[in-house]
């Protein structure tokens, strides 16, 4: 007499943003309260993420600080077409002693003794939207683009950037080490860094430089059901409530500049 088979509990694999990895945990962790699915997550910059996933990485469900990542996967026939989940934005986490406004900023951001930091660019869209104020900067000062590409350390999520500390903010950190004076960042992570690092100062963009950020979903093809009932359960009014607790905006909604 054959054997009963014994059925195998459905899991789910989230590739995240790493600015999506506080949220997205605590949605994982109330999915699987609610519905005994367990979710296993690996965190970091959305573009190194893509492309492990580009090139057959394991992932159901991707979780994105942009919509264009996704959006080449389903271009590619590799996901479905991604949906628009949450927005960040972006704002100024500067050192205690750097004197700054959202008046001054584009001057402080000029001035050649401020070292600048942000993440890098193609690889981690945190770099990308910080090249997008560069570019609205160049309208509002002529040649400030230049300067501002020319200066930007890039510190974090590159191929060759050194891992985030797993317990801390790596902003926070970068801050606390003088790596740099002034990072441009998530509001999200810069609430998280000014949390842990008493003094730095979270600093919102003027309107001329605002960069508004949407984050993308997709469930890669030949996922199994769990990972659409996950991607449902984010756009879903529990996981939207997890992710106004971590500071995002709910998708449609005005986010402040």
């Amino acid at each position: 007499m054959a054997k009963a088979r014994r059925s195998v509990p459905e899991s789910v694999k989230l590739a995240g943003a790493g600015s999506l990895r506080q949220a997205m945990t605590a949605i994982a962790a109330a999915f699987k309260e609610s519905s005994g699915v367990s979710v296993s997550a690996e965190f970091g910059a959305s573009g190194l993420l893509y492309e492990k996933i580009a090139a057959g990485g394991g992932a159901h469900v991707f979780a994105s600080a942009d919509v264009e990542h996704p959006a080449a996967l389903a271009k590619n026939g590799k996901a479905a077409p991604p949906v628009v989940f949450a927005h960040n934005g972006l704002c100024a986490l500067a050192r205690p002693e750097v004197r700054i406004t959202p008046d001054t900023l584009l001057a402080v951001l000029l001035d050649p003794a401020i070292k600048l930091g942000t993440s890098t660019p193609k690889s981690d869209p945190c770099g990308d939207y910080a090249w997008e104020l560069f570019r609205k900067a160049e309208g509002l000062r002529p040649g400030a683009r230049s300067v501002l590409e020319a200066k930007a350390l890039q510190l974090t999520g590159g191929p060759n950037s050194a891992p985030p500390p797993v317990d801390r903010s790596v902003y926070g950190a970068l801050l606390s080490e003088r790596k740099a004076d002034l990072m441009l960042v998530y509001r999200t992570n810069a609430r998280q860094a000014a949390r842990e690092v008493p003094g730095l100062q979270v600093v919102d963009l003027p309107e001329a430089l605002a960069v508004r950020t949407d984050a993308g979903l997709t469930v890669l093809h030949g996922s199994p059901p769990a990972a659409y009932r996950f991607a449902l359960f984010v756009l879903s009014q529990a996981g939207q409530g997890i992710l106004a607790q971590f500071g995002f905006t709910a998708p449609g909604a005005q986010a402040s500049p």
